[in-house]
């Protein structure tokens, strides 16, 4: 079995020439007065559509704090959202800066909630790695994603004795499926077992063509979450997630 490692030292990397851009574009807005553009300018709102950078984790940090900045950059990907009043709901749980999400960038059928720094995670990996990865392995976009729920006062596993799960604080959501827009339905628990055939190389027919693509576009999804997400889990992980990703922010670094 593969794992996909972690990209702890890619990032300490990333943050460290973040660290010299921004003082860059410090001195040369503060000292020589030139005007740097915006996908280099560490103060300029984040924009989902915009080309990923070394900027682009700053930005990201910086709209997860600022209610305005945040609701601003959501609407830009195109979600339908109402902001909830900050609550707890329990010993550990609860929310703040946090949104009721009707849409995505895609349909969501049922809607849900999320924190506004999960919520900016989430229309990231929508834009730079989910419709990427469909167009790439299946030729068509995803019209809708098939999501388990996001909020939920529980521990982990719902286990006695287990820290809050990051569904606790609205900072995490399972997604189990896509349905694309020509009509296909791709689900982690019936297509991510296909995935080893992507690995030999052992297509032997056309049927085991097409389940090597959705296997590889769900594993594209699954790497892709990583960027932008702190801890993803999916069937590689542990039984428990043979049936959807588990995409969450939290203090947990992990991708599997």
């Amino acid at each position: 079995m593969q794992h996909t490692p972690s990209p702890r030292p890619r990032r300490s990397l990333a943050g460290l020439l973040s660290l010299l851009l921004l003082a860059c574009a410090t001195w040369a807005w503060q000292v020589a007065g030139v005007r740097v553009p915006d996908a280099w300018n560490p103060w300029a709102p984040l924009r989902i559509d915009a080309s990923p950078n070394l900027l682009t984790g700053i930005k990201l940090a910086r709209a997860s704090t600022d209610r305005v900045a945040c609701r601003e950059a959501l609407g830009q990907a195109g979600m339908r959202l109402t902001a909830l009043p900050d609550r707890e709901t329990g010993d550990g749980c609860g929310f703040d800066n946090a949104y009721r999400i009707d849409r995505t960038s895609v349909a969501v059928g049922e809607p849900f909630s999320l924190s506004c720094r999960a919520a900016l995670s989430l229309a990231m990996w929508e834009r730079h790695a989910l419709q990427q990865a469909a167009d790439a392995h299946l030729g068509s976009p995803v019209a809708r994603i098939e999501h388990l729920g996001s909020y939920a006062c529980r521990n982990i596993y719902n286990a006695d004795g287990r820290r809050r799960s990051q569904h606790a604080t609205a900072d995490a959501v399972d997604i189990a499926g896509f349905v694309l827009e020509d009509g296909r339905r791709i689900r982690v628990l019936s297509d991510w077992s296909s995935a080893a055939a992507v690995d030999s190389q052992t297509t032997s027919s056309p049927e085991d063509a097409t389940e090597d693509e959705e296997a590889a576009f769900l594993r594209a999804v699954r790497d892709g979450a990583c960027r932008w997400f702190d801890a993803v889990l999916g069937p590689e992980y542990n039984e428990a997630h043979a049936d959807h990703f588990h995409f969450d922010r939290g203090p947990a670094r992990i991708c599997r």
